[in-house]
């Protein structure tokens, strides 16, 4: 079955005219399976919308649809508009957008909190600033289910003391779980690592916005030093004295000698409250 649908990958590429982009992160998923499992991940509800990033030659597009999704499939490859638009011209289900996902108005797209759900085939350089836009800007989505790099899905999902900015950026907003390994040879052409099926179950958080900045003003200070003690990051980072960032961070039992890997979110929060409510 893979050998089929990669042949037909290739015959539309080849009809196009068009090599894959390394610039634009351009893996086209040629296993069926693979497929199946991201479209089963999104437990779609019929008529539920789902807005697509990157899709490509519409190969999961037909996929989602087919489980009953209404599909919003955002672009940003030119080459591939017209052909999407021409695939796709009979179902009314089907809305292909041409725009950058970082920069796309959500407004414009319609889309309501808790009310739709995001997928799509994530190239390395794009993720994080990805998810932090679609948490940060856009309303938040019920679920997230993303294809990224195998090392990317491990690092989003670590526990302390194996903490990034990353895993704290993403599990401040979600639960993240791997649904499944892929091997870099279900891909077209097949990139140099292999890659993992992530979902993202959001968290119902009514944050205001003063809130969050203060959190990841926090956040990346602890990290901005590799190795270094939580109360020489914050020092310098915050411009307050390590005198008052030891006596606040002993108050709230936080070792100040601790390292930023090794703190959950719930502590940063606490570290958060704590700085900012204090005059």
């Amino acid at each position: 079955m893979q050998n089929s649908i990669s042949q037909k990958i290739k015959d539309e590429l080849d009809q196009l005219g068009i090599e894959p982009k390394k610039s634009l992160g351009q893996n086209f998923l040629v296993n069926e399976g693979i497929y199946r499992k991201i479209v089963a991940a999104l437990e779609i509800k019929r008529d539920e919308t789902v807005v697509e990033i990157g899709p490509g030659l519409g190969t999961l597009t037909q996929y989602l649809v087919n489980a009953g999704a209404k599909v919003i499939a955002i672009e940003k490859d030119r080459r591939l508009i017209d052909w999407l638009k021409n695939k796709f011209k009979n179902n009314p289900k089907i809305k292909i957008v041409e725009n950058d996902i970082l920069k796309i108005d959500p407004r414009k797209l319609g889309l309501e909190k808790d009310n739709y759900k995001v997928v799509g085939n994530i190239p390395y350089y794009l993720t994080s600033r990805l998810i932090r836009t679609v948490f940060e800007k856009w309303p938040h989505p019920e679920k997230i289910v993303l294809m990224v790099q195998k090392e990317v899905a491990q690092r989003i999902c670590a526990k302390p003391p194996e903490m990034s900015l990353l895993a704290v950026s993403v599990q401040y907003y979600s639960k993240p779980k791997i649904i499944s390994y892929v091997s870099r040879n279900s891909f077209y052409p097949a990139p140099e690592v292999d890659s993992a099926i992530i979902k993202l179950e959001t968290q119902n958080l009514e944050l205001k916005t003063n809130e969050v900045k203060n959190f990841f003003k926090v956040v990346r200070a602890g990290f901005a030093g590799k190795r270094k003690q939580l109360a020489n990051n914050l020092t310098a980072g915050l411009k307050i004295s390590k005198q008052e960032i030891r006596q606040k961070l002993t108050l709230i039992d936080i070792d100040p000698q601790r390292r930023a890997e090794t703190l959950t979110i719930e502590e940063w929060q606490r570290i958060t409250n704590f700085l900012f409510s204090q005059g």
